[in-house]
């Protein structure tokens, strides 16, 4: 399917087509990891241990399924652009660049703790935010489900 029945497709199944080039998510992935200072973090060393990390992960969704047939049919199709910048508004939501600016904690950490007594708008807010960032990450992990 070339990108003009791809886009047919998706206007016809009701669906607004967003169209991100590698450069655009190369910028917002870059001023995501600026805004919170963990371009400290971001070395080759780690960069590749990360992605081995994400690849494990990947094949123990195919670890117990056995041979998957070429193409991977019935797989839904995937917006790779789409899925990358709602993956980044999750990651916004669980690591706020003012409070895990310069750290590399899990975002457990912020979520757990309180900034002040008195914020508690904030900690609603917060909680809201997590509940967001929950409900992203569930419809995401849906997708593993499907292969």
């Amino acid at each position: 399917m070339d990108d003009d029945e791809d886009a047919a497709a998706a206007a016809a199944a009701g669906e607004r087509r967003l169209m991100v080039t590698l450069d655009d998510l190369k910028n917002k992935m870059a001023d995501f990891a600026r805004e919170r200072d963990w371009d400290q973090f971001h070395s080759p060393r780690n960069l590749l241990l990360a992605l081995v990390g994400e690849v494990g992960e990947l094949s123990e969704i195919f670890q117990w399924r056995g041979e998957v047939p070429k193409g991977l049919p019935g797989c839904v199709w995937v917006d790779l652009g789409r899925a990358v910048l709602r993956k980044l508004e999750l990651n916004a939501l669980k690591y706020p660049a003012e409070q895990c600016k310069g750290s590399s904690k899990k975002h457990t950490h912020y979520s757990n703790s309180t900034a002040a007594p008195a914020a508690s708008a904030s900690a609603s807010a917060s909680a809201s935010a997590s509940a967001r960032a929950n409900s992203i990450e569930e419809s995401q992990n849906g997708f593993s489900e499907k292969l």
